[in-house]
């Protein structure tokens, strides 16, 4: 297990997050990203003592970390190691039925990122797992050695966002014909020849988008936001919060999405003169433009470049 001090940095948006959540001393609140439970330090300070938090990750280093950093909040505290896309179930169990508030801290976690063995990253060559619960069978390997080509394709080019995605795909499958890629140098490589040199001399990191699509398609993370939103928000009292921090354009268009079709989720021709679809706006969108991190922070925390918050109060 990993010492509880990897995980000891300040969370990206920490201070807007916990503004957004408008904390209530004696509320439930849900950190369904735990991590290294910066969010979740930050709320419990601001619980009373009969306030209430409950913390998910799947991941079993997060799990170890956070419940160490907590430990002074332990009577008001329960982590559960689970998916968020559970959220409902994870409540049940913990006989609550609403919530006054609920953050998720999409993406790759730094301590992931910077633990090469993870297989996160592709700045050192090691194994090509990327899972963020490892207790799944399949890993980052499988899916590079076994998808079709037009899989591949798909992934790299939806997830990734990378326009060289055919071109990656093929390499792929031509170097995997030869021998099993199995490490994170090996597929950096092959991304590398799938790349014009010119490109790669101008871009940032040719594996990068390629990394990123993989990672998504293994963790199902993008499946597991759109299906976990509506769900989160019909949780919450009124007046209660979900504050979502996301890290690339796919994430940030769901919680967009999600948010506009919870605040409107009128179905009716717009031409007609009144509503008669019958459905109910959920509560409002706070911000009409996402947050984003402070030039302070971005020069203290260059991971913070990419994000965006974007916060839902519920009617």
């Amino acid at each position: 297990m990993v010492p509880v001090m990897e995980f000891q940095h300040k969370s990206v948006l920490l201070d807007e997050t916990i503004e957004g959540l408008a904390i209530r001393p004696h509320g439930i609140y849900v950190d369904g990203t735990l991590g290294g439970a910066g969010h979740s330090y930050e709320i419990c300070k601001r619980l009373s003592d009969d306030g209430r938090l409950i913390g998910i990750d799947q991941d079993a280093d997060a799990i170890e970390a956070a419940t160490k950093r907590l430990e002074t909040f332990a009577k008001k505290v329960t982590i559960v190691r689970d998916n968020y896309n559970n959220f409902a179930k994870v409540l049940e169990r913990q006989g609550i039925s609403s919530v006054d508030g609920v953050v998720l801290d999409l993406g790759v976690s730094s301590y992931q990122l910077d633990t090469a063995s993870r297989g996160f990253t592709y700045k050192v060559d090691a194994p090509l797992d990327m899972r963020m619960d490892q207790r799944s069978s399949m890993t980052a390997a499988d899916i590079v050695n076994t998808y079709s080509e037009m899989d591949l394709y798909r992934i790299i080019r939806d997830y990734g966002e990378d326009k060289f995605a055919k071109n990656i795909a093929k390499h792929i499958v031509n170097a995997r014909a030869k021998e099993a890629i199995t490490t994170t140098g090996q597929l950096t490589e092959v991304i590398k020849a799938a790349i014009p040199a010119k490109i790669r001399m101008n871009g940032g990191h040719p594996s990068k988008k390629t990394f990123q699509a993989i990672r998504i398609e293994l963790n199902h993370e993008l499946e597991v936001l759109e299906n976990s939103i509506d769900t989160m928000i019909d949780a919450l009292n009124p007046g209660g919060r979900l504050c979502i921090i996301t890290f690339h354009s796919l994430e940030d268009r769901i919680v967009k999405v999600r948010f506009r079709n919870a605040e409107n989720p009128c179905t009716c021709p717009p031409d007609f003169p009144v509503c008669v679809c019958g459905k109910k706006p959920k509560g409002k969108v706070i911000t009409r433009k996402p947050i984003e991190a402070s030039e302070e922070e971005l020069e203290m925390n260059s991971r913070s470049k990419s994000a965006k918050l974007r916060i839902f109060e519920k009617i």
